[in-house]
């Protein structure tokens, strides 16, 4: 027996958190009744419906692990009430008809990079669970120069409001005239939590690009460049990583 929103999201249907709101709003449905927060089930058994569709043990659907690119201002969710581009907007139909692919993490409409697509919901928890701590590579340009107190404070954690952040790996890699392109490697995604920082310091970010999420590399050395709206599939060797974390 296992809780129903891990069957979901075990299925291929929705991640684990999306899996919860479709219970809450009452689309799933287990043995003829509602279902409800908490319920456990049997798919050999029990019957569940989601949207009024039967879930047939039979019918678990492939798992399909993707590294997009996006672009800026695309936003990192499977449908947006503004109207806006999604990730899933530049997948091809196949792709976007296929039962509950959605993106593992988010970068806002601004960022552009490495973001993981997938309908492996166990997976997803897995990854956006904190204690993981999955290194992720960002290359940011902020205004002006940092100075050399500044990165360090950046790099030993600093507390921001309500946010703590974990130390980081910052690393100058350009300066040009009142802009500095920083490598800045972190293992926690707190809201915006790259931008805050560098406002909260003084040098407010220009533009920001996540290059690598662990060892998962957006551009690799013997692969053709990943451009911007541009997707792949993850290899084998990519998949068992993040299987293994």
């Amino acid at each position: 027996m296992d809780r129903l929103h891990k069957i979901i999201s075990q299925w291929g249907i929705a991640s684990r958190r999306r899996a919860e709101d479709m219970i809450r709003s009452g689309r799933v449905r287990l043995n003829g009744r509602v279902a409800s927060l908490g319920d456990q089930a049997d798919p050999a058994i029990d019957q569940i419906e989601v949207d009024d569709k039967l879930i047939q043990p039979l019918e678990r659907p492939e798992f399909i692990y993707l590294l997009l690119n996006k672009p800026l201002g695309v936003v990192s969710t499977c449908e947006d009430e503004q109207g806006r581009t999604t990730v899933l907007d530049l997948l091809p139909q196949n792709l976007r008809s296929h039962q509950g692919i959605h993106p593992v993490g988010r970068l806002d409409a601004y960022s552009t990079g490495a973001l993981i697509l997938t309908n492996d919901g166990n997976l997803t928890f897995r990854l956006t669970h904190p204690r993981h701590e999955i290194p992720k590579i960002y290359h940011v340009w902020v205004a002006g120069i940092p100075s050399p107190r500044s990165l360090e404070q950046w790099s030993q954690g600093i507390s921001l409001e309500e946010m703590q952040t974990l130390p980081a790996q910052i690393q100058i890699l350009k300066k040009q005239l009142d802009q500095t392109l920083l490598q800045i490697t972190i293992r926690e995604g707190k809201n915006r939590q790259i931008r805050r920082i560098a406002a909260y310091l003084g040098y407010p970010v220009i533009s920001l690009h996540r290059v690598a999420i662990g060892n998962i590399q957006l551009n690799l050395p013997d692969q053709p460049s990943l451009f911007g709206g541009k997707y792949r599939s993850l290899s084998g060797q990519e998949i068992k990583f993040l299987q293994e974390m």
